[in-house]
């Protein structure tokens, strides 16, 4: 199916890889496989999403490295390392460059295939997430500099007198900006705006005022 997540497993393993591949299928879960990190990023624009399974050792590019070029990259797949005996300190780097799991060898089918499906939960959360954040900014684009102004005091909790004294207008003016924010915005609530403005970053800096 088009939209169906892919699981690409990286390995330079041939027995591996086909082991693995077997095991994803047999669960009816899509694999590709990759038989080095650089046969993967060589392949990457073109991949379908999902999550990645990689061996943390590999001549060339390590699974280490391939975190990092995929961070470098900003791509937000998540990634499961797969580690030997004593490759403890190894997986816990790459948890710390952004590996979604580790698992070390020999590891359970049912936990890895737990992993994998978290791992793909995970995807689709990030996915949802920067489509939200997208439209978000859309509608942040059709505020007024004086709305945006608004919208920003708002969210940092001023009330209608503060903001009206702050920019330097009356509150039912305040009233008027912030009944146009809360449309353009699609806000039910002003919870509801305050949430946008978080996933957005709005409230990242601070309220723009009259005198700023």
């Amino acid at each position: 199916m088009p939209n169906e997540p892919v699981v690409h497993v990286i390995d330079d393993d041939e027995a591996v890889r086909q082991s693995l591949a077997f095991l994803l299928r047999s669960a009816t879960i899509e694999v590709q496989i990759h038989e080095s990190a650089v046969a993967f990023l060589d392949a990457l624009p073109h991949l379908k999403p999902g999550c990645v399974i990689t061996d943390v050792r590999m001549p060339g590019i390590s699974g280490v490295e391939l975190l990092k070029r995929l961070k470098d990259l900003e791509n937000g797949i998540p990634v499961i390392v797969i580690t030997g005996h004593g490759d403890v300190t190894l997986a816990v780097e790459a948890m710390k460059i952004g590996a979604s799991d580790f698992l070390e060898k020999p590891f359970d089918d049912d936990v890895l295939l737990a992993a994998v499906r978290s791992a793909l939960d995970q995807r689709e959360k990030n996915d949802r997430r920067e489509a939200e954040k997208a439209e978000i900014h859309d509608r942040l684009a059709t505020l007024s500099n004086r709305e945006r102004q608004v919208l920003e005091c708002l969210v940092a909790g001023f009330p209608n007198k503060t903001i009206a004294y702050d920019l330097g207008i009356s509150p039912r003016t305040v009233e008027i900006y912030r009944a146009n924010v809360m449309t353009k915005m699609m806000a039910t609530s002003l919870s509801n705006l305050v949430r946008m403005a978080l996933i957005a970053g709005v409230l990242d800096g601070t309220p723009t005022s009259a005198a700023s």
